[in-house]
């Protein structure tokens, strides 16, 4: 085990301090263990749920891949000269996500907003659900934050049944990574077989976790009649700085057809021919946190303290308080506001490919230990 447990020098009134975390300051790339002052962590907290930073193999592959393209590229993606590796790299993952054709950018946050902007002028109504992420969402637009999924949905389906016929677009996520909540979309049939529906979900937290393989969910949410376009970034589970749009080939090439695609530098080519080169340990990884989630969802089934899903790495503590009392123990989890600094924290565990089995031991242990305390 990396790091010993010492559950005994927590004081069972540490359970009631504040529950804001002080910022650490990190000079280091994150991995499974990071240092703060002169102390050892084990570090479950961010979004590199594959881990692939800490893969050597595939950092030996990217450093080649920088030596090939440079550390940046700066020409529009429609300049007279062009790199192969875009096309080549938007052509391999539309085929894997089992879409006719893809946009790379250089984040998702881009992403999102050259497929909302596309998408919105052309629809007369759009329903947003409340965990919409802000990067889809048009300019002005407001979701109930007071409400949830379920109750967001069945008021979309009641709706559409008072409303004429008419072109709906409809937002969201494919998982809530700050409730760990996966989200099925499959009743947007039943507003289809009235409306013209196009679905616009954010896949940020989707890639390489859920759905097949690596590519997301694209091939699982698409339903006759309905107009799916995904987007997200690349940079959580896939480790690249970098952004995709996936979608019907006249819906991408519009996207395309934007001064936000044409005006904007593209991401680093260098990563993307890197995740051309290096399947092999993407899917090894890949397959490796789909296993970690349920391990760690079974080994910690009997605690009520704890929200997660067998099928993403992301555990909610219901008690923010416990994510001091981890910190003391040895542990770093993910404890702040999302978005702004006066929304609630939010405490989560973070499971990542980079982690150990006995990381896993290690921390099981110390949440039974505070469990055992209440």
């Amino acid at each position: 085990m990396p790091l010993s447990l010492n559950p005994s020098k927590i004081p069972p009134r540490s359970l009631q301090n504040n529950t804001h975390l002080k910022t650490i300051s990190l000079n280091q790339s994150l991995g499974p263990v990071v240092r703060i002052g002169k102390k050892d962590y084990l570090f479950f907290s961010g979004t590199s749920y594959l881990g692939m930073e800490a893969d050597r193999h595939y950092e030996a592959v990217l450093q080649d891949c920088i030596r090939q393209y440079g550390t940046n590229h700066g020409l529009s993606r429609v300049n007279n000269v062009r790199l192969k590796v875009f096309e080549e790299f938007e052509k391999f993952f539309a085929k894997n996500a089992k879409a006719e054709a893809a946009a790379v950018m250089s984040s998702g946050y881009l992403a999102g907003i050259a497929a909302s902007q596309w998408l919105f002028p052309k629809a007369d109504t759009c329903w947003a659900a409340p965990d919409t992420h802000p990067a889809i969402l048009p300019l002005g637009l407001q979701v109930d934050t007071q409400t949830n999924f379920v109750t967001w949905k069945k008021k979309c389906l009641e709706q559409s049944e008072a409303l004429s016929p008419r072109k709906i677009l409809i937002l969201g996520n494919s998982v809530d990574p700050l409730r760990a909540a996966i989200h099925e979309y499959s009743w947007v049939k039943e507003l289809a077989k009235k409306h013209e529906v196009t679905l616009l979900l954010d896949e940020s937290h989707a890639f390489g976790v859920l759905g097949r393989s690596l590519f997301g969910t694209y091939a699982d949410q698409q339903y006759p009649q309905v107009n799916l376009v995904v987007s997200g970034s690349l940079g959580k589970g896939l480790a690249m700085p970098a952004g995709i749009i996936l979608g019907k080939r006249e819906v991408i090439e519009g996207i395309k057809s934007q001064p936000i695609f044409t005006g904007a530098s593209p991401g680093s080519p260098a990563n993307l021919q890197t995740f051309l080169e290096t399947q092999d340990i993407y899917r090894a990884q890949s397959q490796k946190i789909r296993d970690f989630s349920g391990i760690f969802s079974q080994e910690t089934k009997d605690l009520s303290t704890l929200i997660g899903s067998p099928n993403f790495p992301v555990f909610i503590l219901k008690n923010p308080s416990w994510s001091k009392d981890l910190e003391k123990m040895g542990f770093i989890t993910s404890s702040f506001s999302y978005l702004t600094s006066d929304s609630p924290v939010i405490s989560r565990i973070v499971l990542s490919g980079f982690h150990s089995l006995w990381d896993l031991v290690a921390l099981n242990e110390a949440l039974h230990y505070l469990s055992s305390k209440r």
